[in-house]
């Protein structure tokens, strides 16, 4: 009795001095986003990007369980991928239609909720065909996230910190890749049916916290100022100019007479919406940007593990605990990309979000460089680490700066554009990587090398595409904000 006694106490004591560290580290989050509202906003969207990236981590963690269990190969296990990535990019357009017009929140809890579903039903299936059909209405419900986190970013927070809150909610996204990769992926190692029911549970939960927020009042105004009043515009939260927008109007830049929109883009349809946000040219240079920089994270992602084990001689525990260790600066990337773009902002450079991404762009290929020559592992993880840093740091500052270019009536179908280009790079990705190593440079580790040495190219093509862009972007903000409604 009194042993047992003496346990129980020590779990109580155990028990309290974890919620006192949970309470604490719920404390310090809301002091560093800015309020409880905002941690609860901020939160809430990264999650939604962590649930959608966590489910494709998982098809891969889940790989050799899918294909002992469904009797498939690895071109089966490449197609579900690359079929969810092509009908969610088809499916972003709609759904970039339904960010501008209905009310977002709902609308997203609702897609959450058929996220869910179609999860279960992936864990029931009895054969590839079903599967594959389960993944399709996957690929098709999860294509809102895109289009309605934009348009909810740019409305809920000022422009002055959305780089940096892109950053918090990009940060969402890279840690569910890695609790699917490393958590689900070994559920699956006892049962790949588990690991998607495991990912059904927390997706329920999430749609209740989505359908909770406030749905805010369009117009790009950031009605979730900081509590403590930390930014450049304290007082300023109800006006509809920008910072960026205002820094353009001081230098004089008026707007592109061509691209100023004489009716409210709400009236636009989809195809008038589209040519219209492909027209933008700063929003090409960026769409662009951004989908090569994925088209290369996507490579890396399907063949980095295999590369790791074969340049550096290492093992398969040893190459997941690397890419791990890599993702961690992927995650201090995007943190720091959207903090210093703001900052440069706020000091009065106009083209800073863009400066920060071209800089980014530029140093990734030249870092990655050396750790693709080298066959030790201890020289290359230095290398690695700086190289995913950069490029995941260019990310932030480009999507607050697709805010900063587009009327906030087309926030949402600005980003499905811009969703379904990037899904088209990241499905692209796996096979062009695959086709080259085998057919260009004959297979092995000396081909897996070389083709990255050659995909390096569009990373600075990339860099050479935002430098350019840094002409285009002040008076395409300019235009912007001459084409938004006066509310």
């Amino acid at each position: 009795m009194a042993n047992g006694g003496a346990g129980r106490s020590i779990l109580s004591g155990v028990a309290a001095i974890a919620g006192a560290v949970a309470e604490r580290g719920a404390d310090r989050l809301r002091e560093v986003l800015g309020g409880r509202e905002r941690a609860r906003v901020i939160v809430v969207l990264a999650c939604v990007l962590g649930l959608g990236a966590a489910d494709v981590s998982t098809v891969g963690a889940s790989a050799t369980e899918l294909r002992h269990g469904l009797h498939i190969n690895n071109t089966d296990v490449g197609l579900l991928v690359a079929t969810t990535s092509l009908v969610g990019a088809l499916a972003s357009l709609p759904f970039g239609v339904l960010a501008d017009r209905v009310r977002r929140t709902t609308t997203l809890a609702i897609a959450i909720v058929l996220w869910a579903v179609a999860m279960i039903w992936s864990s029931s299936v009895s054969s590839f065909h079903d599967l594959l059909v389960a993944r399709v209405f996957l690929g098709a419900v999860t294509a809102s996230a895109g289009p309605m986190i934009a348009s909810l970013v740019g409305d809920y927070f000022g422009d002055w910190e959305r780089g940096r809150i892109y950053g918090y909610i990009l940060a969402g996204e890279l840690l569910g890749a890695g609790f699917g990769f490393a958590v689900t992926g070994d559920i699956a190692a006892a049962s790949w049916r588990a690991a998607f029911v495991i990912l059904a549970v927390p997706a329920f939960v999430l749609a209740v916290f989505v359908a909770r927020l406030p749905e805010p009042r369009r117009g790009g105004r950031g009605v979730l100022v900081h509590e403590r009043g930390i930014g450049p515009r304290r007082e300023g939260a109800a006006s509809s100019e920008t910072d960026a927008q205002r820094l353009a109007r001081e230098r004089g830049l008026g707007p592109d007479p061509a691209l100023v929109l004489a009716r409210d883009a709400r009236s636009m349809n989809l195809i008038e919406a589209t040519r219209y946000v492909l027209r933008v040219r700063t929003n090409i240079v960026l769409v662009l940007a951004s989908a090569l920089g994925y088209y290369f994270l996507a490579g890396v992602q399907t063949f980095g593990v295999e590369f790791v084990k074969e340049q550096y001689g290492v093992g398969q525990a040893l190459a997941n605990l690397l890419l791990l260790v890599v993702g961690v600066g992927a995650l201090g990337g995007v943190l720091a990309g959207g903090a210093v773009g703001d900052r440069l902002l706020s000091r009065g450079r106009l083209n800073g979000r863009l400066y920060t991404a071209i800089g980014a762009a530029a140093l990734t290929p030249v870092l990655f460089a050396p750790a693709l020559f080298t066959r030790s592992v201890g020289a290359a993880l230095p290398y690695l680490l700086f190289a995913v840093f950069v490029l995941s740091a260019q990310n932030p500052p480009l999507d607050a700066a697709r805010l900063d270019i587009m009327p906030s009536r087309l926030w949402g179908r600005a980003e499905s554009v811009r969703t379904l280009l990037r899904s088209l790079a990241q499905a692209l990705a796996p096979l062009l990587f695959g086709a080259v190593s085998d057919h260009v440079f004959g297979g092995g580790r000396s081909g897996l090398q070389w083709t990255f040495v050659v995909m390096l190219v569009p990373l600075a093509a990339s860099a050479y595409l935002l430098f350019v862009g840094r002409r285009t972007y002040p008076r395409d903000v300019a235009t912007a904000v001459a084409s938004s409604p006066r509310e």
